[in-house]
């Protein structure tokens, strides 16, 4: 067969390979929708964004800043997390080297004897290979030398694969990002949470005090014959209330430390904090900017926005499996029989140059499964990507909301605050007058301690509702 028979049969099958691939099947997916409204429900269009503020200047607790500090250090989720970053850099590093040459270093020594009645064994009888020299018997062989191998990336699947990787790496430092968001924001609702538990607590005791003197009083009464034993029971029985209910806020203090003990890595402590003017606190005005800001400034928007260009990668990568490939090999080395003669070139030397081109031919229905998956991964990611745009905007909206709801909310409480603690006074002064039941100072000191009780709740929920509405736009990880 000549080199020109040869020519021919390399140009039909390369024609073949085309003729099977240009069946290729194409599926176009929607492009993501990613316009938001102008503005928020009952804000001004104002691009003035709260989120510019890094967390040490947003949180003006030095104690609060300093916990969050030693988390970010010491918090054994963001320690694996980053971990992972170093896994996702680690795969761009592999992905760039599969699209370049690989070249390989060999050596190599083997013994061989053959039959002396065989054709090789004949051969080697019978001539003579060096200066009058017959083969040696065993026949020894040593080798040295390169390897090199490369696939021709016309197609861009391996770049494409390294594209991802890349893609893959920023999605997970955009996930980290996220991570500091929730750990910056659970601190802060945790340490938040104890403070109020701290000023439940004194609140508790302070009316607990009042209610034991009002029960003094009523036992001093009974004994007068101005009031009956149920009186003295029930009074009894409300100061015995309050006094468990100290050992359940007790408790509830405790596990708020130890949640905020956990989240910086370390076994149950006191946890350093400022519960003074818990009432008195003054809380910021939000500037909420515009909506479409969230795009820029959620770190799981970009997230989600990168995963779905790394998919759309991976769809590529995966109708690039319907063309052939083409690969070039070559080798250059010496080889002799006898040390001594391996550097007698050109006799000892020995290279190699050569190409294939290989294209899928039975296997192409699972191919075509795996190009219509990553479709369909690409529009999960298409409808995720919205989908987390739109938690944004609804979540910013709702805070926002409850800002305001809740800044209503306080006014109304800390007139009741008043109207209530001033009627506890009155209400003792109308009973010891016998102007008044014991029904009333009961009932009244019950009601003060509620709305005390709520009051802190309330304000409790408005620096989370700040907290919240900072993570929703997407601030708390610079």
């Amino acid at each position: 067969m000549n080199n020109i028979d040869i020519r021919k049969i390399c140009l039909v099958g390369v024609v073949a390979l085309l003729m099977l691939n240009s069946c290729v099947p194409t599926k176009t997916i929607r492009k993501a929708n990613t316009v938001v409204p102008t503005r928020y429900d009952n804000q001004r269009i104002d691009s003035v964004n709260t989120v510019m503020m890094s967390w040490k200047d947003y949180f003006s607790d030095e104690k609060l800043i300093a916990l969050i500090d030693s988390a970010l250090v010491k918090n054994q989720e963001l320690n694996i997390m980053s971990q992972q970053l170093n896994i996702a850099k680690n795969e761009i590093q592999a992905k760039k080297g599969e699209y370049l040459p690989f070249v390989n270093v060999y050596t190599g020594a083997d013994v061989d004897k053959v039959g002396a009645y065989t054709r090789n064994g004949a051969v080697e009888k019978n001539l003579n290979v060096y200066e009058n020299e017959a083969f040696p018997e065993p026949l020894a062989n040593y080798t040295l030398g390169l390897s090199a191998s490369w696939e021709l990336d016309i197609w861009k699947k391996l770049r494409n694969g390294k594209k991802a990787a890349v893609l893959d790496y920023l999605g997970t430092v955009e996930g980290k990002n996220f991570m500091i968001t929730n750990l910056v924001s659970e601190i802060a609702n945790t340490y938040y949470e104890l403070i109020a538990l701290d000023n439940q607590l004194l609140m508790i005791e302070q009316n607990l005090k009042i209610q034991i003197k009002a029960q003094k009083m009523v036992h001093l009464q009974k004994e007068y014959a101005r009031v009956t034993q149920l009186a003295v029971r029930r009074f009894d029985a409300e100061v015995l209330k309050n006094q468990s209910n100290i050992y359940e806020v007790r408790q509830k203090i405790v596990e708020a430390e130890n949640k905020i003990n956990f989240l910086l890595g370390r076994y149950p402590q006191h946890v350093q904090r400022d519960s003074d003017n818990f009432i008195e606190k003054v809380i910021d005005p939000v500037a909420a900017g515009i909506p479409s800001q969230l795009l820029a400034n959620r770190t799981d928007i970009r997230q989600a926005e990168l995963e779905l260009a790394m998919l759309k990668l991976n769809t590529k990568i995966a109708k690039a499996n319907f063309y052939p490939s083409i690969g070039l090999k070559a080798g250059v080395g010496l080889e002799v029989f006898k040390p001594k003669y391996l550097l007698n070139v050109p006799e000892s030397l020995l290279y190699s140059l050569g190409g294939d081109i290989a294209g899928p031919l039975i296997n192409r229905r699972a191919i075509k499964a795996d190009y219509f998956s990553a479709n369909n991964r690409q529009l999960q990611a298409v409808f995720d990507y919205e989908k987390t745009i739109l938690n944004a905007f609804i979540e910013v909206t709702n805070e926002l909301s409850n800002i305001e709801n809740l800044r209503r909310n306080y006014d109304l409480k800390a007139k009741q605050v008043a109207a209530l603690t001033e009627s506890i006074d009155l209400s003792m002064r109308l009973f010891r007058s016998a102007r008044a039941e014991y029904t009333e100072v009961l009932l009244t000191q019950r009601e003060a301690l509620d709305s005390k009780i709520e009051i802190i709740e309330t304000k409790k929920e408005q620096l989370l509702a700040n907290v919240k509405v900072y993570k929703a736009l997407g601030g708390g990880w610079k």
